[in-house]
C-alpha cells in the first residue's frame, strides 16, 4: 500500500483543509476520502471552485464552508468539532505578492495566525501548516510572508509546549509539479498552442515534487510531529533548461522555439529547502528531515556563559546541490503525473 493511501483517514476523524479547492487541497481531499476519513471540511473563498468540486465528487463526507482565513470568525466556525487541520490557504504567486505585499501579509501571516489560534481554541489535535522553500533566505514578499508564517506557528508551539492538546507543526517543500500557476502547465500550453516557451533563466534549478509526495509529506507530519517540528521532503532538482527539453521531447516537438524573457521580480537562481543552521538541529529520517523546534527562551545567558559547542558540519540544502535529474529522468518523472498523461493523450488525439 502506498504512503498516500495508508488508511490515515480512519484515524484523523474530522479534517479541515483551508484553501481546499487549490491544487494541494484537492489532492489531499481525494486521498483522505480514499482512506476512509469521517468528514472533510473545505474552507475557501471561491464559491465557483467549491461548486465545481461539489458536483465533481458528490461525496456526503465533504462539507463546504465559504470563508476567508483573514476573517477569524469564519475560520473558527469551520474549525468547531474538527480533530485535524491542514492549512494550505495562501497567496503563492511570487509576482502577485511582489506587487501587493500587504495582501501577502494579510493572508499568509495574519490569516495563518487566525488558523493557529482558532485551532488551539477548538483543541484541534493536530495542525499542519504548509510552507515553501522560498521561506529560506527569502528575497521576495511571498517567501518573507511564508517565513513569518513558520515563525508564527513555531511561536505558538513554543508557547503551548509538549503535551498540549494541540500539536502545531509545519512542512516545507519545493516546486509542486503541475500545481496551478506553476511553470509546467504553462510550458505545456505553449507547446500545444505552437507558441514559444517563455523561460526566465535556463540555468535556474528547482526542486521537483509531484503532488502525491507533498500529500505524503503532510501525512507524515501528522503521524510523526512533535510540538513545533518542521518537516522537509528530500527531493531531486532540475535546471529549467532540462525541464523544457524533457517536455519538448515528450510532446514530439524537439525544435519548438524557446524565448528567454529574463528574470521575473525577485526570482532566485536556486531554492533552498533547509539552511545549514537548521540542519544542525535536524534529524535525518530517511526520505525526510525533521527540524526540531528551538525551545530556548529569551534568556540567552547560558549560551554566552557556557558556549554552544555545536559545529556546523554541512552546508545549506538547496536545488543546486541536491541530486540533479537528467533529461531522461525528468521525462520519467513527468509521465507519472496524471495531468501530463492527459495532455499527451489529448495532443495525440488532436494530431490524429
Amino acid at each position: 500500500m502506498s504512503e498516500t493511501t495508508s488508511g490515515i483517514g480512519e484515524s484523523v476523524g474530522k479534517v479541515l483543509i483551508t484553501g481546499g479547492t487549490g491544487s494541494f487541497g484537492k489532492t489531499m481531499l481525494n486521498d483522505l476520502l480514499a482512506s476512509g476519513v469521517e468528514e472533510v471540511r473545505i474552507l475557501s473563498r471561491d464559491e465557483e471552485k467549491q461548486d465545481a468540486l461539489r458536483n465533481q465528487l458528490r461525496d456526503e463526507r465533504i462539507r463546504f464552508y465559504i470563508g476567508d482565513v483573514r476573517d477569524r470568525e469564519s475560520v473558527a466556525r469551520a474549525m468547531q468539532g474538527v480533530q485535524s487541520v491542514f492549512h494550505a490557504a495562501a497567496l503563492k504567486q511570487v509576482p502577485s505578492c511582489e506587487f501587493f505585499p500587504l495582501e501577502a501579509v494579510r493572508t499568509n501571516i495574519v490569516g495563518s495566525e487566525n488558523v493557529i489560534r482558532s485551532a488551539i481554541a477548538a483543541e484541534v489535535k493536530s495542525l499542519v501548516c504548509l510552507s515553501t522553500d522560498k521561506a529560506v533566505f527569502p528575497v521576495n514578499a511571498m517567501g518573507m510572508s511564508k517565513a513569518m508564517m513558520e515563525k508564527t506557528a513555531q511561536a505558538a508551539a513554543r508557547e503551548l509546549g509538549q503535551g498540549a492538546a494541540t500539536t502545531v507543526s509545519c512542512v516545507r517543500y519545493g516546486n509542486v509539479m503541475y500545481s496551478r500557476g506553476s511553470a509546467i502547465p504553462l510550458f505545456v500550453r505553449q507547446i500545444r498552442a505552437g507558441k514559444p516557451i517563455t523561460v526566465t533563466e535556463p540555468t535556474m534549478t528547482r526542486f521537483l515534487m509531484p503532488l502525491r509526495d507533498s500529500v505524503a509529506l503532510v501525512k507524515y507530519a501528522f503521524t510523526h510531529a512533535q510540538q513545533g517540528d518542521l518537516f522537509i521532503k528530500k527531493a531531486p532538482a532540475s535546471t529549467i533548461a532540462d525541464l523544457v527539453e524533457a517536455l519538448k521531447q515528450l510532446f514530439g516537438a524537439p525544435d519548438h522555439p524557446v524565448e528567454i524573457i529574463g528574470w521575473r521580480h525577485a526570482e532566485k537562481l536556486y531554492e533552498t529547502l533547509a539552511s545549514a543552521q537548521e540542519l544542525t538541529q535536524s534529524e535525518d529520517m530517511g526520505d525526510y528531515y525533521r527540524i526540531r523546534l528551538d525551545n530556548r527562551d529569551l534568556n540567552y545567558k547560558p549560551y554566552f556563559s557556557e558556549g554552544d559547542q555545536h559545529v556546523v558540519e554541512q552546508g545549506d540544502y538547496h536545488s543546486h546541490n541536491t541530486r540533479q535529474l537528467t533529461v531522461d529522468e525528468v521525462k520519467d518523472l513527468l509521465v507519472t503525473l496524471p495531468e501530463i498523461r492527459a495532455e499527451l493523450a489529448a495532443s495525440k488525439e488532436a494530431a490524429a
